[in-house]
């Protein structure tokens, strides 16, 4: 799987930058992620610390690891 890079953005493209929350992350749950589309990948971190950074994802590594996620397989 191609992975781009983890990533701290900085604090103005943190706050520029669109993020949506996973539709299976819900209230009371610790597993919280948030995803974001940027010029050349998607952007995936952890809700509860939006500071610590960002995974990046090629489209096409993020469409792998949703499938892999789908079919309940583990990532590797």
């Amino acid at each position: 799987m191609e992975r781009r890079s983890v990533s701290r953005m900085d604090s103005r493209d943190a706050y520029m930058t669109t993020w949506r929350k996973s539709s299976h992350s819900g209230s009371g749950t610790s597993e919280c992620v948030e995803v974001a589309r940027l010029p050349e990948a998607i952007a995936v971190r952890d809700s509860k610390a939006p500071g610590a950074g960002c995974l990046e994802l090629s489209p096409r590594a993020f469409a792998a690891l949703l499938g892999q996620l789908r079919n309940d397989q583990p990532f590797v």
